[in-house]
């Protein structure tokens, strides 16, 4: 019985294969099986190119990598807006909204930046570095929505597979990583232990995208979003009345839960007390599927409406209401703290609900437009 080689042992014993001595000879001096001999012979069986070259298999999986790596360094090339012989300051800034669509290799080399300046460049400044964070901020979103799209399934490797094939190129680490920001996990490990737990239940899509509604309260719409903060997240779950997309509701927390769903959905109805007509819509995620929120539904008689899986068109008005607010308060403003980023959020509610002109509503308010609903009904 022989011990455990090592990989230059291993070496020694192909060498001298491929020097005239024979497999069987070899094995029977140290005892190898030859099974085992023959698997580290792999690596270094050659293939003849058309052009005559011999090649070992380790020796093109060396070149294939090489390969890849010089066609990201085209890549960055070819996205940067400077040059080789720029100033490095100018490399630097041009890197930094490369960095986590391509690995910290391929960045520093492809622009001859130096490795430890690079380094002290992005992990000393991205806190306050705007252009990186809406950068992870964006493929956050896009990692949420490919979790969501599959039911919670999907690890890191499955959806940086997906974003791939999308045209968005990461890595595994820093889907992980943002992953892990969320609190985002797959579930295929708790699935049979929910199974059991919770009676499953149909997730029927009561809306098929018919946004149009006759009055307020017919039916509600919900979605859940996220924005970093001094690397804090912060989950803002919103409610919108379908017919005039008012505000209704919305709640802070920094953790993507049962409650923040429920305390949210509780609020709007404690405010807007809705006959037992009402439809609520969301995705579905864990937290709306959850067996608390709907039983709070079926005590309410509150009829409960799902996007089919993979459809985040089907909840399109709350995509569209998080893309407003980001794009036209969170993305504009440097928050400094907690509190004004809390502030911010109420105040661009408050803007959106009684100034914001909606195109679907005529360009009027959304309170402007309820307004409108309720004295008409007067005059009936």
């Amino acid at each position: 019985m022989y011990t455990k080689l090592t990989e230059t042992e291993k070496h020694q014993l192909v060498e001298r294969y491929y020097s005239g001595e024979s497999a069987s000879v070899i094995c029977l001096e140290t005892g190898i099986s030859k099974s085992a001999f023959y698997t580290w012979l792999k690596p270094y069986q050659t293939t003849t190119t058309d052009s005559g070259h011999d090649v070992s298999a380790a020796e093109f999986v060396k070149m294939k990598s090489h390969l890849q790596k010089l066609e990201q360094i085209i890549e960055v090339f070819q996205k940067v807006n400077c040059s080789f012989s720029s100033p490095l300051k100018e490399k630097l800034y041009e890197l930094e909204s490369l960095h986590g669509e391509y690995s910290v290799h391929v960045l520093y080399e492809a622009l001859d930046v130096p490795r430890g300046t690079f380094y002290n460049h992005i992990f000393r400044n991205k806190k306050g570095n705007n252009s990186y964070q809406i950068r992870r901020d964006q493929l956050s979103e896009q990692i949420k929505q490919i979790y969501d799209q599959n039911n919670q399934i999907y690890g890191a490797k499955k959806i940086r597979a997906v974003l791939a094939d999308r045209g968005v190129p990461v890595s595994d680490k820093m889907v992980a990583e943002l992953m892990n920001e969320m609190n985002l996990q797959s579930l295929r490990t708790s699935t049979k232990k929910n199974y059991k737990k919770f009676n499953p239940e149909k997730k029927n899509d009561s809306l098929k995208m018919n946004f149009s509604v006759n009055s307020p309260n017919q039916a509600w719409v919900s979605d859940t979003t996220y924005f970093k903060l001094k690397g804090k997240v912060y989950y803002i779950c919103a409610i919108l009345d379908l017919y005039s997309r008012k505000a209704i509701s919305y709640k802070i927390s920094e953790k993507h839960s049962a409650q923040l769903i429920n305390f949210t959905f509780k609020q709007a109805y404690k405010e807007r007390k809705p006959d037992e007509e009402l439809i609520f819509h969301s995705d579905r995620g864990t937290q709306y599927s959850s067996h608390r929120f709907r039983k709070l539904l079926n005590s309410l008689k509150v009829e409960q409406s799902f996007s089919p899986s993979g459809s985040p068109h089907h909840n399109a008005v709350m995509e569209s209401f998080f893309s407003s607010m980001k794009k036209e308060e969170l993305y504009r403003i440097n928050y400094r703290s907690n509190d004004e980023f809390k502030k911010g959020v109420a105040r661009y509610i408050e803007f959106y609900n009684t100034e914001r002109p909606h195109t679907t509503i005529g360009y009027k308010s959304p309170n402007a437009y309820e307004q409108l609903f309720y004295e008409r009904q007067e005059h009936k």
